[in-house]
């Protein structure tokens, strides 16, 4: 029962934050655009300050673990080049991109930093996690959706140059730089820059979670539900599946196996949608599998939390 107990207030208090950004949206407080405005907020402003803060306050050669960083980007490509492997099984090769993305591409900043953040009360292993997916992340789906588009048109150079500048002008990257770059230098940082940056940092969680349910769209969520369904499978659990009991047998223990957890098992990215239908893909299996999948890690990270908890691994 206490291990029950523990992984609800681990992700019990997550989605009821998800909840409220859906009675906001349906009271009216919160419409498309002010939930635009707040994505938007979250992801160039408060989770970039998140992750400076807590880098940038730990000692780098304590935090920075080259296993840990190189375990996470070869587990990240091994899921991605299977479900590539997957998609040539489907009949409809229009959506063979938005499957592909869907099944692998983790919330790991918004949801993930949220799930690590209520348990640890910091960002805890989670910046090393997103040093070694969240490129690969971007730049594979830039592939993906560019060779697997409906009309199969041959990947373009400069679409390839333009990725690789949003990648490197990533806000969460930057913040996770910054930070590391300051832990470096060993500088003492000034009273006002740390209320500062602290005063911004709180805001990334509650109103990242709230953005994110206000954008929740239960139709959305139903309209492609048989392959979403096998997204959702391969998201939430079959990749943790495998995975997890390699990352434990590895060593790999309490922060960083959450982190872990994160990468493998958390809701497929809203990020996903936006590129998929920005590309030139119709973007329905992309809005189900979000929505699916968001609704369904309610569970499952209680679940994979619990089995966690009970082995004594975190």
């Amino acid at each position: 029962m206490e291990n029950l107990i523990f992984s609800l207030n681990a992700t019990v208090p997550i989605f009821l934050m998800m909840v409220a950004g859906m009675l906001f949206r349906k009271m009216g407080i919160f419409t498309k655009e002010v939930t635009a405005k707040m994505n938007k907020f979250v992801f160039t402003i408060a989770l970039p300050a998140l992750l400076f803060q807590d880098i940038s306050s730990a000692d780098f050669y304590d935090v920075w673990d080259s296993r840990y960083v190189l375990f996470c980007f070869v587990v990240t490509l091994g899921c991605i080049l299977f479900v590539c492997a997957l998609s040539a099984l489907l009949k409809d090769k229009s959506v063979q991109g938005e499957f592909v993305q869907a099944a692998y591409r983790s919330s790991a900043a918004i949801l993930g930093m949220a799930f690590v953040q209520n348990i640890y009360g910091n960002s805890g292993m989670a910046p090393l996690m997103i040093i070694g997916t969240v490129p690969l992340y971007n730049i594979m789906a830039v592939i993906v959706l560019s060779v697997m588009k409906p009309e199969r048109k041959p990947l373009d150079k400069q679409l390839l140059l333009t990725t690789c500048k949003d990648i490197l002008t990533n806000p969460i990257l930057l913040g996770i730089a910054a930070g590391l770059l300051w832990s470096l230098s060993g500088l003492h940082q000034p009273v006002i820059l740390q209320k500062t940056v602290k005063n911004l940092a709180v805001l990334a969680t509650p109103l990242g979670l709230m953005a994110m349910g206000a954008s929740f769209d239960f139709k959305a969520a139903f309209a492609s539900f048989r392959l979403a369904a096998v997204c959702c499978f391969f998201k939430l659990i079959g990749f943790a599946a495998v995975f997890l009991p390699v990352a434990a047998w590895m060593g790999f223990r309490n922060e960083k196996l959450i982190a872990i957890l994160v990468m493998l098992g958390s809701a497929t990215t809203v990020s996903s949608f936006v590129m998929a239908k920005n590309m030139g893909h119709e973007g329905t299996l992309s809005a189900s599998a979000v929505m699916l999948s968001t609704l369904l890690s309610a569970f499952t990270l209680t679940g994979w939390l619990y089995l966690l908890k009970s082995f004594r691994l975190i």
